[in-house]
């Protein structure tokens, strides 16, 4: 690429910079946890129209997304939960793409485990900090910014961008998908995720579980007259962790070689027993299991069961009594983009053009929206984004305005090389 035009960008991104945290700011102090989303869609619309983007707000259809319950769970309404869709048109000719990031984030949680406020969004020796930073408001600033470079430098585009701001991805997708379901398709996808500017072309899928086990009440000063559903529970949780050990040792995938867990069982919640001096007459463990691209929810399920039942078979309690495993809540799906797609090389090369520096390919053991864009709609789609993931979910979340604007520079690079621009 015309090394007069990269440096271009870097130089406008660089003029930006203030305009660049102030956007993110405004997202990060209007609270966006995952249902209450309208307050900022709101904001978002208007950060849209500043860059005279065609703006399409609408609340997701429930019915319409009823037939995928099981990639995304089950809703009643999405009332006062719009998604935001901002279109900018090309001039024809090239292919399109889609810029999409989330906008809801998970609860503060205890905000004396912040040494700041979540929703100041105080910046710090070059970090803003604040609940959503990195995951991912920052993602969907750098989307803005890469844009407002190119209008900023007079660059027409050829191809169509579609810059989408969903809801509900916490919980399973179903803002993502709801964009597709209205008709939002292109030729390729980069959801801005928090990946310390990796290339991740592979996501991980989970699925989530509710165990039940039965035992039989008694007098805790009768005990053995009882059936302890705890420790009728040990066992089972014992051949859960041996099985989640073996599918570690059995994935082959090039791109998890890496992971001390591959694809983690995590029991998440366990309730159980009525009253101290009652032997417990039932424990429900809640958990999620995972899975890696080339594994499907149906085998993952059957994995896991046939792991219980098999720690189950020789007790004879169980055999009037057997465990019993729901699923419930959103699936996700496992995806991913070929490594040797024509999006893959034109990320690598926009990212080198930025950085000097050839990026890392990985995949993730948790789940995303790439899926919806990869197993349904089609789309190759890959994350690459700000921040690091290990700061999402926990106090003092933050992410370096450096690497911001990086992404908005690559993102700037992309959308010339893959959408091709107009020449007047």
């Amino acid at each position: 690429m015309d090394q007069s035009l990269v440096q271009s960008i870097a130089d406008t991104i660089d003029r930006l910079e203030s305009e660049l945290v102030e956007r993110l700011q405004e997202l990060v102090r209007i609270p966006s946890v995952t249902g209450s989303e309208h307050d900022v869609q709101q904001a978002i619309a208007r950060q849209m129209n500043d860059l005279a983007l065609d703006v399409d707000m609408w609340e997701p259809d429930a019915a319409e997304l009823a037939p995928y319950a099981e990639d995304v769970g089950e809703f009643e309404s999405f009332a006062g939960r719009p998604n935001v869709v901002g279109t900018r048109r090309g001039r024809g000719g090239g292919k399109s793409i889609i810029l999409n990031a989330h906008i809801d984030t998970v609860e503060a949680g205890d905000p004396a485990q912040w040494t700041v406020d979540p929703f100041l969004a105080e910046v710090r020796d070059g970090r803003v900090y604040g609940r959503g930073t990195c995951d991912m408001k920052a993602g969907l600033i750098a989307e803005f910014m890469a844009l407002r470079a190119l209008d900023e430098l007079g660059i027409s585009l050829n191809g169509d961008v579609f810059l989408e701001s969903v809801i509900s991805e916490e919980d399973g997708g179903a803002g993502a998908l709801a964009t597709l379901l209205r008709g939002y398709k292109a030729d390729a996808a980069i959801i801005t995720e928090p990946t310390n500017l990796a290339i991740v072309s592979a996501q991980g899928g989970s699925l989530v579980f509710r165990l039940t086990v039965t035992g039989r009440s008694a007098h805790a000063c009768l005990r053995n007259e009882g059936v302890s559903a705890l420790e009728k529970f040990l066992p089972i949780h014992a051949a859960i962790l041996e099985h989640e050990r073996q599918h570690h040792e059995a994935i082959d995938h090039p791109l998890y070689q890496r992971f001390e867990n591959r694809a983690p069982i995590n029991i998440g919640i366990v309730r159980g027993g009525n009253w101290p001096s009652s032997v417990p007459e039932s424990i429900v463990v809640e958990g999620r299991a995972g899975l890696v691209p080339g594994e499907t929810l149906d085998e993952t399920r059957t994995a896991l069961v046939e792991a219980v039942m098999r720690a189950t078979a020789a007790d004879p309690w169980f055999r009037n009594h057997p465990p019993h495993i729901e699923w419930f809540s959103g699936q996700f799906a496992a995806a991913e983009t070929p490594v040797e797609s024509p999006l893959m090389r034109a990320l690598q090369n926009a990212h080198l053009e930025t950085t000097g520096s050839v990026a890392s390919i990985e995949a993730v053991t948790y789940g995303a929206d790439m899926r919806h864009f990869v197993n349904i709609g089609g789309i190759p789609c890959l994350m690459y984004g700000a921040g690091d993931v290990a700061r999402a979910h926990r106090p003092d979340e933050f992410v370096p305005v450096s690497e911001v604007k990086t992404v908005a520079r690559t993102l700037a690079l992309l959308l010339i090389d893959w959408c091709g621009v107009h020449n007047s």
